[in-house]
């Protein structure tokens, strides 16, 4: 396992970093390799974010000395979306088969957690979000057809697409992890916009299914300073809570968000009108 860590920072300091300064404090540029887990720990709420790869072997999600603990879900719960081929999720020995774009839900105190994909040649990717817990709600699994499906947006806007709900509370119990899967229709390409901020709570957005030679151009920053970061396929941007999260793509593309902070409130947001923009 590799964890790399990212400090919070003042939104004054952003507007003055360079384009490498941007991607190398909000950018995960590699996320999954095989047979390894690829995490990035942000001081922003304390999420980790990234990939568990398994093909020729299992994978134990394994504790780090950042988190100073007996085991990684020793105080925090974890969320599992499966991007990849099918797979297994063993927890304390109880196995799940998770099918493609599947999740789960795990509650804090899981002693054992461990990553298999079931045919090697088509390897499962299970993109993971984690985040500091106070409480142990129940291990929940998430079958991507009882996800709460939300269609939204417009072609003529550019933004037709369906939010795929896993980790809400309409779907399960948590104590502050919310994370889903956003797909974009053909022909769409804005997420997010019009944007919005959302004080108490940060978010994380991985990008992928992004086709050969196109990107998403993820906007970032507060409101009348914003900036961009150019996202190839399977890349996270970390969003601290003052920062917009919107991204155009030069072509359609799915995104799986995950968001902890101190509440669940999902229209508690400060939205932004478009042409406030700077």
């Amino acid at each position: 396992m590799k964890l790399q860590v990212r400090y919070a920072n003042h939104p004054e300091d952003s507007k003055h970093y360079t384009t490498a300064e941007l991607r190398k404090h909000y950018l995960m540029e590699k996320v999954f390799e095989k047979d390894d887990i690829l995490l990035v720990y942000s001081h922003q709420d304390r999420i980790i974010s990234g990939g568990v790869m398994p093909v020729t072997k299992a994978l134990p999600l394994e504790t780090s000395d950042e988190l100073r603990a007996a085991y990684f879900l020793e105080r925090r719960e974890l969320g599992i979306i499966n991007i990849g081929g099918a797979g297994k999720v063993t927890l304390d020995d109880k196995v799940y088969n998770i099918k493609p774009k599947d999740g789960m839900y795990v509650g804090m105190g899981t002693k054992k957690v461990v990553f298999e994909s079931v045919d090697s040649k088509n390897p499962a990717k299970f993109y993971i979000s984690s985040c500091p817990a106070h409480r142990t709600y129940p291990t929940y699994y998430i079958d991507f057809e009882k996800a709460n499906h939300r269609p939204t947006g417009e072609a003529k806007t550019l933004n037709k697409r369906v939010i795929n709900q896993y980790i809400h509370p309409d779907v399960c119990q948590s104590c502050q992890l919310a994370m889903g899967m956003t797909e974009l229709a053909e022909g769409s390409g804005w997420n997010t916009m019009p944007s919005h901020t959302h004080e108490r709570r940060m978010e994380v957005y991985f990008y992928f299914n992004i086709p050969d030679d196109n990107v998403v151009f993820h906007m970032m920053g507060q409101p009348q300073e914003t900036r961009h970061i150019v996202v190839q396929n399977e890349q996270l941007v970390i969003s601290p809570s003052w920062s917009i999260h919107s991204g155009i793509g030069t072509s359609n593309y799915t995104f799986i968000w995950a968001m902890c902070g101190e509440n669940q409130e999902f229209d508690d947001m400060d939205n932004i009108k478009t042409t406030d923009l700077r």
